[in-house]
């Protein structure tokens, strides 16, 4: 009943499996890829004919985490796995981007990936194991895909290189020091396609490094896949690319020149309009059965891609007449915005964003509700593109998977310098609200951010900037690497190459290659020019802010405290009294978790203190020896009973209330009376021995020795 085809190596600490032939078999590809005990399923289908009049290349993948694969139910009302997750559209992201410019071109059939976690053991992330299972159920699937792929995570621990280092090992780095890189790279046998990564400030040579040891270590896992097609694949879909050549000189001939005229303008909209123009006028010279070939769009695209590609490279000539290597007129200012704890407004050319940061209390933290497991995040950054920032009109919802995306890398860029939580016990939130786009919005929420959250008196370790570097490479080798590209420039070129970092090293590399052959002598020289653009904007950044800035006095100030752990339930309470009483009384908000830290926000001053000394009441213990004030909350025949510390009363015998004979301590004491005593120790029992005579009842200071006598 099932032609099963099974392969396995041994690949690092773990077997690697790919089987084929048992689960999903009326899907045109399907693998099952299996880590260690982690599991991914991939189904691959794709139309055998391209919708009429399609002019793009429709991919689509979509990667699920289902709860049972950990043996988890999901949370919320509805208890059944809901929108993707971030974690979800990232690895979504993640797999489409090496595969997509590996499909012959010309190829517009729809074709839709899923990728479904099946089992998850907690140490192999599965988003690893994802995109291999894609790039195998692809492979096999017939379709016209120029693959395999392999995929790799890397970390680096005291200068060596981690293959596929533990999901634990990789979670919060910013608390493992021994721990500085996350770091996931896609290739095929002779490139490398996609990088993405979290690090700590790793110099050019140690992230090269990295690459390339990930690229050697995925050869044996493209191996595999051959293999496995070898024996499963079905036979290729029978395509050839259309030729449109003779189509193609008919557009040349009819507005290279206009074109490269157009291309010439350096102001984006005028560019916009007159390209447009351009287009129009190209398309009514031409026939009537020339413009109704379905690839006329494709040609003008390549007549565009044409005249930018080769001024680049034959002319060091860019679109808005910088050099190579010349990064776009920077304009940064902080302090904008009255309410906010942060902002500032950082324009870069045509493209620029408003960045704001807002400092929280423990109470802010997202609650992630992860497969592997539960945690808490107090560094959030959300990234918005509406349609305006590139003058246009659209429909504006939740966060696409491109801003989730852009939010990400630059979330990665920032955490890796923010103090630790022990010493500023806020939660961060940034928003990075995009109001024009020309190039590399990601790279000016990075920049943004950087300056955003220093003018809300975050105490970033250093500020981080961030660079977006492009290539045009040509079919005999020639090539030029720009810094800070344009939007036209990004969606023409080879390459899409951002590094973020601090004067020190990286702490975000993001690439994206469109093409295969790009060598680490490319890679090596574009880090280089990366690195020279990046010391630049630090440098126009510095200039906005030359003093430290002030705390907002509308963020709320934070005091934090430690606790014994034994007392932790006594400053709760029963069902949580205590702790609400203190709130109520000081008005301060008062968070304490397991470790017995406690958090104590507000912005004001006076209500933390309170909060502060209340419960610095209940868990402190009295000093023997030391003058407390307390009150008098019930008189007996043979002295009255103190309130003097927190909750713990203690008793004033009548022969130490005052240096005379008393006939009864109500003589002088009433219950609720406020008195001053000094605590002289603990009897045998340990109960409480307390004198008033040997202190000045009305300064709180001790008595001199002849009075109390």
């Amino acid at each position: 009943m099932f032609n099963v085809t099974k392969k396995s190596i041994q690949w690092g600490e773990d077997t690697l499996t790919l089987e084929t032939g048992k689960v999903a078999r009326q899907a045109d590809g399907s693998v099952i890829a299996t880590l260690g005990e982690t599991s991914v399923m991939a189904n691959v289908t794709f139309a055998k004919e391209p919708k009429p009049g399609q002019d793009f290349f429709p991919l689509t993948v979509h990667y699920q985490e289902k709860y049972y694969a950990a043996g988890k139910v999901p949370g919320g009302f509805f208890k059944r796995e809901a929108r993707p997750s971030e974690k979800e559209t990232l690895t979504a992201r993640l797999i489409d981007r090496p595969i997509r410019p590996l499909f012959v071109p010309g190829f517009k059939n729809e074709v839709l990936v899923m990728c479904t976690v099946l089992s998850h053991d907690l140490v192999n992330d599965p988003d690893i194991v994802a995109m291999i299972a894609a790039s195998a159920a692809l492979t096999i699937s017939g379709a016209p895909f120029r693959g395999p792929i392999g995929g790799a995570r890397v970390g680096y621990v005291d200068g060596e290189y981690v293959l596929n280092p533990a999901v634990d090992d990789m979670d919060e780095l910013r608390t493992k020091p021994e721990q500085r890189l996350d770091l996931v790279v896609a290739g095929t046998k002779d490139a490398v396609m996609m990088v993405e990564s979290e690090a700590y400030e790793l110099s050019e040579a140690e992230m090269l490094g990295a690459v390339n040891f990930a690229h050697e270590q995925i050869q044996p896992v493209i191996d595999l896949i051959i293999s496995l097609a070898e024996e499963s694949a079905k036979e290729p879909f029978d395509f050839s690319p259309p030729d449109y050549s003779d189509l193609y000189e008919a557009v040349k001939a009819a507005g290279e020149d206009k074109m490269r005229d157009a291309y010439a303008i350096s102001d984006k909209q005028e560019r916009v309009a007159a390209v447009a123009a351009v287009k129009e006028a190209i398309i009514e010279g031409l026939t009537e059965e020339q413009q109704e070939d379905a690839n006329l769009g494709s040609a003008l695209k390549k007549l565009e891609s044409g005249v930018l590609r080769g001024d680049v490279v034959k002319n060091g000539r860019r679109i808005d007449g910088r050099a190579l290597d010349e990064v776009r007129p920077i304009v940064c200012e902080t302090g904008m915005l009255p309410r906010t704890h942060g902002s500032a407004l950082f324009t870069r050319g045509e493209t620029q964003g408003l960045v704001v940061t807002t400092l929280g209390t423990g109470d802010d933290e997202q609650i992630i509700d992860a497969l592997h497991a539960n945690f808490r995040s107090n560094f959030l950054l959300h990234y918005n593109f509406p349609p305006y920032s590139v003058g246009e009109a659209g429909r504006v919802g939740p966060p696409g998977r491109r801003e989730i995306g852009h939010g990400k890398l630059a979330w990665r860029a920032l955490q890796a310098v923010l103090p630790a939580a022990t010493d500023f016990p806020y939660t961060v939130r940034v928003v990075s609200e995009i109001t024009e786009s020309n190039g590399s919005s990601s790279m000016a929420s990075v920049c943004g951010g950087s300056l955003s959250m220093m003018d809300a008196g975050v105490p970033l370790k250093s500020p981080v900037a961030g660079v977006a570097m492009g290539l045009v490479l040509e079919d005999d080798g020639s090539y030029g690497i720009l810094t800070d590209i344009l939007g036209d420039e990004d969606h023409l070129g080879d390459m899409d190459f951002k590094v973020a970092g601090t004067a020190d090293g990286i702490t975000s590399l993001q690439m994206d290659i469109k093409v295969a052959g790009i060598t680490p002598e490319i890679m090596e020289k574009a880090l280089a020019q990366a690195k020279e653009g990046r010391m630049h904007i630090l440098g126009e950044m510095s200039k906005s802010l030359t003093e430290a800035a002030e705390f907002s006095v509308h963020a709320p100030r934070i005091e934090t405290m430690q606790v014994p752990t034994d007392k932790i339930r006594e400053v709760i309470g029963s069902g949580g009294k205590v702790i609400r009483e203190i709130v109520e009384v000081s008005g301060a908000k008062v968070d304490i978790n397991d470790d017995g830290i406690i958090k104590i926000a507000s912005p004001n001053g006076e209500a933390i203190q309170k909060a502060y000394d209340m419960i610095h009441s209940i868990v402190a213990e009295p000093e023997e020896g030391k003058i407390y004030k307390g009150k008098v909350v019930k008189i007996v025949d043979f002295g009255a009973f103190v309130n003097f510390f927190g909750k713990r009363d203690g008793l004033v015998h009548v022969s130490q209330i005052e240096n005379r004979r008393l006939n009864h301590p109500s003589d002088v004491l009433k219950e609720g009376q406020e008195v001053w005593v000094k605590l002289l120790g603990f009897d045998d029992r340990g109960k409480v021995r307390l004198s008033m005579k040997v202190v000045d009842q009305e300064t709180g200071e001790e008595a001199k020795k002849e009075e109390a006598e």
